[in-house]
């Protein structure tokens, strides 16, 4: 047995699956602190299924703690930016670009010192300890231990940033030390970014980590704990204490891999209603289709990895005005419950236009008799048109094909979408971000600039898949499931060596112990 929790803005959802099989799903609400609410969704759980917490063999869970505190610019630790690119990089510094508000929360302070790489392996420039020392006595004369340090082209040749969390680590033993080339790809500046994010998440990282654990401890259960990562895949603990920045967009992505599993499509469109937003992406393999270009996180431009997902303001919540006819993006939110017309208040939301349409039964039905019928069909028909051109906008051509809606707000998508294609509701879709979390597996990626001679190339992929197998095995992967899911090649006509960049992902089921 399994349990699967996400933790989203509004709900915590958790799930209890025996195999393939769900045995229990609750939704509990959100609390602040999240850990209490994850307390609340084990204790539903066990009133919904009684259980042996014993026989529990893995906890996995989806968390929106770390993408919130960049959001909001909370629980930030002071961090230091150290680069290592002069004499180049030196007209745009460590945090260019980013919201004076995050600089702030940071206490982001930055170093540029001597080293780097040439997109052939070839050296910038040596690197020089004296710039290092005396990074590393200013760092610590501010009282800052966490250091994002991050080298040019560090995903081709990761020596100077190896060498430096060496040297960094004697002269600052306390510190907490990310580094670029295990975080980002290719692209100095967001590469940077999401190491400095990282950076700043180390301290909230480690008492997340411990209050997660605890959590599921005091629910009896004795079992290894997963956070689940932007994906569709798996991490301990001690790599979510690492590289929190992993699991910023774990909801969408458990959401779409949750669609998968209950409706059997591996490539298919995923439209996730919430109470808020409506998430929209496309399977491809049975996970998600991943973002080629940078990611915008609170303003800041980062390229770790992250599921190419179109966000509308489109859910349960959503406020609806009559005259002209506007839906969101504005949502009552985790007030739904007192301020919808069917719960007595008095704003009027999607929720109670599903209600008043007979297509949800919550609430008092009583309250939006009253309802004009001719609004009611207008605002569904806005609500088809808008997820259609959402779709329109994630799938790679023009063929219909199949759409999976899942999510509490889901009963708001129509069985048909113009111009799209039929809709598949399976059982379960309100939880199928949990479920998710649940069912996730283990992954390896290679991404990587491989200079090809004549050739070479069969042996190279050989060598690439090889290593993304063997990460996923590290990582916790049965060894005989194994699988290459994804192969992307693309040559770099602009440089020289027959320069291509090669992008493998490996994943393969967790490994549990009986």
């Amino acid at each position: 047995m399994r349990i699967g929790i996400d933790v989203g803005g509004t709900n915590t959802d958790a799930v209890l699956i025996d195999g393939s099989t769900v045995l229990a799903e609750c939704k509990v609400a959100t609390t602040e602190d999240v850990t209490s609410g994850i307390s609340a969704a084990l204790a539903a759980l066990q009133a919904s299924a009684v259980h042996d917490p014993g026989a529990v063999h893995a906890v996995m869970i989806g968390t929106t703690h770390f993408i919130n505190a960049i959001v909001q610019g909370r629980d930030l630790a002071p961090t230091a930016a150290i680069r290592l690119g002069l004499p180049a990089t030196e007209a745009l510094p460590p945090l260019s670009g980013w919201p004076a508000r995050l600089v702030t929360a940071i206490k982001g302070r930055r170093y540029l010192c001597h080293g780097g790489h040439e997109i052939d392996g070839r050296a910038i420039a040596p690197l020089r300890r004296d710039e290092l020392e005396r990074a590393a006595e200013d760092i610590g004369s501010h009282g800052v231990q966490c250091v994002a340090v991050a080298s040019v082209y560090s995903p081709v040749n990761a020596q100077y940033e190896l060498e430096a969390a060496e040297i960094l680590s004697d002269l600052l033993p306390d510190a907490s030390i990310s580094l670029s080339h295990l975080i980002g790809r290719m692209g100095l500046l967001e590469r940077e970014n999401a190491t400095i994010i990282n950076a700043s998440l180390s301290d909230l990282a480690t008492r997340i980590c411990r209050g997660l654990a605890r959590a599921v401890s005091a629910a009896g259960i004795d079992a290894p704990l997963y956070l689940s990562q932007n994906d569709g895949t798996l991490m301990d603990v001690d790599h979510a204490r690492r590289f929190p920045v992993a699991t910023f967009a774990s909801g969408p992505t458990n959401s779409m891999r949750g669609a998968a599993f209950l409706s059997g499509l591996r490539d298919c469109a995923v439209v996730d209603v919430g109470g808020t937003t409506s998430d929209v992406g496309m399977l491809r393999h049975g996970f998600p289709h991943e973002a080629s270009t940078e990611v915008s996180v609170s303003g800041i431009r980062t390229n770790f990895r992250m599921p190419d997902v179109l966000s509308v303001g489109l859910g349960g919540g959503s406020r609806v005005r009559p005259d002209p006819l506007s839906i969101g993006p504005d949502s009552v939110g985790y007030r739904l419950t007192k301020d919808a017309l069917v719960f007595g208040g008095s704003t009027l939301t999607c929720t109670d236009i599903a209600v008043a349409a007979g297509i949800a039964d919550i609430g008092d039905r009583g309250l939006v008799r009253r309802l004009d019928r001719t609004l009611v069909a207008e605002v569904l028909a806005r609500i088809g048109e808008e997820i259609s051109a959402a779709v329109d906008r994630v799938r790679p051509s023009a063929e219909n094909l199949p759409v999976v809606a899942v999510g509490g707000g889901s009963i708001l998508v129509p069985d048909e979408l113009p111009g799209v294609g039929t809709v598949h509701r399976p059982a379960h879709h309100a939880t199928a971000n949990a479920i998710g979390a649940a069912i996730a597996q283990v992954g390896g990626e290679v991404d990587r600039m491989y200079s090809v001679s004549p050739g070479e190339r069969d042996r190279l992929l050989d060598e690439a898949q090889q290593e993304a197998v063997n990460k996923a095995v590290a990582a916790g992967a049965k060894p005989d499931s194994v699988q290459i899911v994804d192969v992307d090649e693309v040559p770099l006509a602009y440089l020289p060596g027959n320069a291509t960049r090669i992008r493998i992902k490996a994943v393969g089921d967790l490994e549990l112990s009986p």
